[in-house]
């Protein structure tokens, strides 16, 4: 069974159990969350569920294992023969998570 969801503006293949880095979600570790934008979900190869865009009443369990920042990119900016140089760097902070269960209903209160 797998599926694909939608966080911080990227989408995510996941399984039960994976691990995966997503952008950072403001929550403490520890804490277990939903996420209900659940673009596809499949429990095998000839049963699919496809949402249009998302699928309603269906959602992920996940944990947060982690907060953290991600390597450091160096911006690196130049002129040449104006003497014009201009460095950055930029750490984006990430979120572990660890998928718990795919497919569960959502408890949505109205």
């Amino acid at each position: 069974m797998f599926a694909i969801i939608k966080t911080g503006g990227k989408q995510y293949k996941i399984k039960e159990n994976d691990t995966i880095l997503v952008e950072k979600i403001k929550n403490k570790k520890g804490d277990k969350i939903d996420i209900k934008d659940v673009l596809l979900l499949s429990n095998d190869e000839k049963n699919i569920k496809i949402g249009t865009p998302i699928l309603k009443g269906i959602s992920v369990k996940a944990e947060i294992l982690e907060q953290k920042k991600n390597k450091k990119v160096t911006v690196f900016k130049k002129k040449r023969r104006k003497n014009y140089r201009k460095k950055n760097g930029h750490r984006q902070e990430l979120t572990v998570l660890k998928i718990l269960k795919i497919g569960s209903k959502s408890t949505e209160k109205k």
